[in-house]
């Protein structure tokens, strides 16, 4: 009989197993459904299903430059512990490659792309390494830059992965100025790379707090309402001080800001340097992490 499209996403969703894996089982199988989970099941594929529902939050920030492209990327993991071992680093450094590779539109683009250096996609690789590690996997997300010079950051082994992208000229390298403008990102991830980009709405939810705050305090209730506009104003180049990255104070060196540390490092090599744009990818960033009870499960484990 003929196998369907709609046959194959049905059998996908149930077992977790690639597209091209379903539908060669529901071919075997002559389409029923039942027999084809069972050669899933019969060829290991679908034992990574059942690792599917366990929450990944673990795992690794990964960013690189490959082939010319800036790649971050995020896979997660279940534990910390299989986050360092060599196979899923390799696994993750694979997955950065493919990236730049395909340069993909989406995460969906992306899983059914051929994983570098196999016939496997990067979906079928990862439910390989699921078997193989015993945990579930997950890749996450992931963002490139094809123009421009991009410098890649990795901090404390893969807990924050930033990828910076400048424009550069004047033949310089820029390494180094990239490097530092990463760390101080992942450092103090700022809501805003520039002040310009701060949205009216901010602005406006800023003024209000600060009006409402001055006219609660007795020493500022009583001042012209020209004054207290004139001291909002003084306060929201604080805020984007604090929030914006080229207006932040640069780490290395209070004395100045990002945005003048990068011109004055790269006139200092002869060129000029742009910060055009950024990714800051943090591991387990807004995934809700299970909270176990261990003494509870050993004595559920005991009980079988």
């Amino acid at each position: 009989m003929a196998i369907t499209a709609k046959d194959v996403q049905a059998l996908r969703e149930m077992t977790g197993v690639g597209m091209m894996d379903c539908k060669k089982a529901l071919t075997e199988a002559e389409g029923n459904m039942d027999k084809a989970v069972e050669i899933l099941r019969e060829k290991g594929l679908a034992a990574s299903q059942k690792k599917a529902g366990r929450i990944a939050a673990e795992g690794m920030a990964y960013a690189a430059v490959i082939d010319g492209v800036g790649v971050v990327v995020e896979v997660n993991a279940e534990t910390d512990f299989v986050a360092k071992n060599e196979k899923f680093v390799d696994f993750v450094k694979g997955v950065a490659a493919t990236v730049a590779a395909n340069k993909p539109a989406d995460l969906d683009a992306l899983m059914e792309c051929k994983y570098v250096g196999t016939d496997l996609t990067v979906t079928e690789q990862q439910q390989e390494m699921v078997l193989v590690i015993g945990e579930n996997i997950k890749v996450r997300r992931f963002a490139f830059f094809t123009d421009g010079v991009s410098v890649p950051y990795i901090h404390a082994g893969g807990k924050i992965g930033v990828l910076v992208n400048l424009e550069v000229t004047g033949g310089i390298d820029a390494t180094t100025i990239g490097k530092d403008v990463a760390m101080q990102i992942a450092a103090l991830n700022p809501r805003f790379w520039d002040k310009t980009q701060v949205t009216q709405d901010v602005l406006d939810e800023e003024k209000k707090i600060l009006l409402v705050q001055m006219e609660n305090d007795p020493k500022m209730a009583g001042k012209p309402e020209k004054v207290r506009e004139n001291i909002v104003m003084g306060k929201l180049n604080k805020f984007y001080a604090e929030n914006c990255l080229l207006q932040q104070e640069f780490v290395k060196d209070n004395s100045m800001s990002v945005e003048k540390y990068i011109a004055s490092a790269a006139k200092a090599l002869g060129g000029t340097v742009t910060f055009k744009s950024a990714y800051r990818f943090e591991k387990g960033e807004g995934i809700e992490k299970k909270q176990e009870n261990f003494a509870e499960e050993i004595a559920k484990q005991l009980a079988k």
